[in-house]
């Protein structure tokens, strides 16, 4: 594994018109640039993935190296090849952030005409009838002949490096280095989904669908027991009974994501017959189920808990409980809410021998 994926991402976006940085916009529940790195990382490609950017950003990933881009798209690929020309890498990916929807299924395929080929780059064709402006005339072109290119572009390195460490003039991708000195490009066909994030209107042409979950869950409580909530430890009387540690609320969350996608219940993944689940804690069994759900294309919209009990009293802890559920699943804080809920002094919830919860969530899936 000799390659290295130089992911650009130090560009103004001035036709974005927005606030935040358009790579760091957040699309389909993450930031756009880390869709290029999540997917580069997947596909086992490549030895190290750089991101180019002007902004700071923290990365735990060892793969990953950050570095400072230019002012110009050329000028941060060529800082990137500079840093890497002493790694003796066979070859480098360049891609642009604001293209997230490519697929790793385009990675391999570039990675195979590499084989034979020292430029690969995708393209696609146009559907419109093209024209060219020359000067005052107006000329047909036909569209067959019209290639949209797009990235991932790939190169053998050394061929890369050189033409581009002697470049001194604009240019809008590293194909047009290699067009530029005639030299010879492989082009294959990309995929129509690879579309550029350009404006913030782009950012609606999402195919989406959205579903809905319910889960509820029921726990006695018992002395001389830790009490968890939302990934909690809560100090209490009681803790509540159970084969897990009985968090009511991440277990009926789970619940309500399976219901969600239509995958059964919480028992048949954690069945309470199955020793190895004996006192697992239930972040653990959260954990696969988010990773399930990103695997899948799916991002959470939105969730409404209801935990019911007299004590605790839920707005002590509900920040403390919502911080948790946010970092346990990787989502915006402000799509949970979290409600207390009382039952009047009655049967074994009211007399604080039991917690329950619920929770209702929205989940869309994007193709």
């Amino acid at each position: 594994m000799s390659d290295c994926f130089i992911l650009l991402a130090a560009g103004k976006g001035k036709r974005f018109k927005s606030k935040t940085l358009k790579q760091f916009i957040k699309y389909k529940n993450k930031p756009l640039f880390m869709h290029s790195i999540d997917k580069a990382i997947k596909s086992n490609l490549f030895k190290y993935i750089m991101v180019v950017t002007n902004n700071k950003i923290k990365l735990k990933n060892k793969k990953i190296k950050i570095i400072k881009g230019g002012n110009e798209r050329y000028q941060s690929s060529q800082k990137a090849l500079e840093y890497i020309k002493n790694n003796n890498f066979k070859n480098v990916f360049i891609h642009d952030a604001a293209r997230p929807n490519f697929s790793i299924n385009l990675l391999k395929k570039l990675k195979k005409h590499l084989i034979k080929n020292k430029a690969v780059v995708p393209y696609i064709n146009t559907d419109n009838s093209t024209k060219y402006a020359n000067k005052n005339k107006i000329i047909n072109l036909k569209r067959e002949g019209v290639l949209l290119t797009q990235t991932p572009q790939c190169f053998d390195f050394k061929s890369l490096y050189n033409l581009s460490k002697n470049n001194k003039s604009l240019v809008t991708d590293e194909a047009s280095l290699f067009l530029n000195n005639n030299e010879k490009i492989k082009f294959i066909k990309g995929e129509e989904k690879n579309t550029k994030i350009t404006k913030i209107s782009d950012l609606n042409n999402i195919q989406v669908n959205t579903f809905y979950g319910i889960g509820f869950d029921i726990h006695k409580l018992i002395k001389n027991k830790k009490l968890y909530l939302g990934g909690n430890k809560i100090p209490f009387h009681s803790g509540l009974k159970g084969h897990s540690d009985g968090d009511v609320i991440i277990h009926s969350i789970i619940d309500a994501l399976l219901g969600a996608q239509r995958k059964k219940d919480i028992g048949s993944l954690y069945p309470s017959n199955k020793n190895k689940f004996k006192n697992i804690r239930s972040p653990k069994m959260l954990s696969p189920i988010i990773s399930d759900l990103e695997n899948n294309n799916c991002y959470i919209n939105n969730i409404d808990i209801n935990l019911i009990c007299e004590r605790p009293k839920v707005s002590k802890y509900r920040n403390k409980i919502i911080n948790s559920l946010s970092q346990l699943m990787n989502i915006n804080k402000n799509i949970i809410n979290l409600k207390g809920k009382t039952v009047e002094k009655l049967g074994l919830i009211g007399k604080e021998n039991a917690i329950a919860c619920e929770s209702i969530v929205s989940i869309s899936k994007y193709e």
